[in-house]
């Protein structure tokens, strides 16, 4: 018996690497060094234009979107996924991306299907600069099912030490700017997927009413917000704190890029969610608490500002086609009106 006929084909991962190497190759910046095919990914630091530079990383996935993606055959857009939940993470930071790696496992090579991964992360790397550096394909028979696949990536920015955003400069009744998402992204679809199985006509509903086709708006890619901050940021206008809102919500991932004093008060009648999320609560029978804890509702990415800023910043999004509002405030916990202030849902 060979390695082909145990399920393992290393002649065809060989032409997988060939037939993606356009794609990989056409995101290289001046900085790196060699293509790829070697054992380990070459990128020369740009520190010249650094005093004190901090290397940022961020690694995740795509989650059981996957499962859902493949199905419906939207390989490319999950690959873009795969580089806007690592990337997204990373610019919080203030950090420009530098390059990303990214790991395949599948339990049979379709080259077919894992070229539109690589050509999605490959687009999404190359509109925000940042060089595709790498990866892993692994060919796994047994442990993944031959038209399985997973995904993971890992993404590597550059900062000025002195230029980091941790929040630490936030301070009482500095403003929360939401910039929207581009639907669900790749958070809660353990969920969704649940409630589609509940209801086998959901599709054909969510069309009947809406007039849009149910998969394209459920498995439309994550927003990547770098290429908007990077503006922001190079006009001199600072961010005190930033938070992508993934798994957990607005509940949990606001108030971990904010001191402890503080409470981010939100004022839920500041937008109108998205008629997808309301769609999905009604034929799943979601609780409110789980709605708020499981979803981003619209809202993909967050600013603390000054108020001073909130114009400029309004007006730049607007140049990046993105949606922008004052969804809320910075309080202090000692503020005896706070109950007044956050929906009980959010406490």
């Amino acid at each position: 018996m060979d390695y082909k006929t145990s399920g393992v084909d290393i002649e065809a991962g060989r032409e997988f690497v060939s037939e993606i190497k356009q794609a990989v190759e056409g995101t290289h910046t001046s900085n790196v060094i060699e293509g790829i095919g070697g054992f380990g990914g070459l990128f020369r630091i740009p520190i010249d234009s650094f005093k004190k530079p901090v290397l940022v990383s961020g690694t995740d996935g795509v989650g059981t979107k996957l499962e859902l993606a493949q199905s419906k055959n939207f390989h490319f857009e999950v690959g873009i996924d795969l580089v806007a939940m690592c990337m997204n993470d990373i610019i919080t930071s203030g950090a420009k991306p530098l390059f990303f790696l990214d790991y395949i496992a599948t339990g049979k090579l379709d080259k077919k299907q894992l070229l539109q991964v690589v050509k999605g992360i490959s687009h999404g790397c190359g509109e925000n600069n940042c060089s595709l550096l790498g990866g892993e394909t692994a060919e796994m028979p047994g442990f993944y099912s031959k038209n399985k696949y997973d995904l993971a990536g890992f993404c590597v920015g550059i900062v000025e030490e002195d230029k980091l955003i941790n929040g630490k400069t936030v301070s009482e009744n500095d403003l929360i700017i939401a910039l929207k998402s581009n639907g669900i992204h790749s958070n809660g679809f353990s969920l969704v997927r649940k409630i589609i199985q509940n209801n086998n006509q959901i599709d054909k509903e969510f069309e009947k009413v809406f007039n849009l086709n149910f998969y394209d708006e459920l498995l439309k890619p994550t927003k990547i917000y770098n290429n908007v901050v990077n503006q922001i940021l190079s006009e001199d206008i600072e961010i005190k704190a930033m938070s992508h809102i993934t798994g957990g919500g607005i509940p949990e991932n606001l108030p971990r890029c904010i001191p402890s004093e503080f409470i981010p008060y939100i004022n839920t009648d500041s937008w109108d969610i998205p008629i997808l999320f309301k769609f999905l609560k009604d034929r799943g029978m979601v609780p409110e608490k789980d709605f708020w804890n499981t979803f981003n509702l619209g809202v993909g990415f967050c600013l603390i500002i000054d108020k001073q800023f909130k114009d400029s910043i309004f007006n730049i999004c607007k140049d990046h086609h993105i949606d922008s509002w004052e969804i809320g405030k910075i309080v202090s916990k000692k503020d005896s009106t706070i109950g007044k202030f956050l929906p009980e849902i959010l406490t």
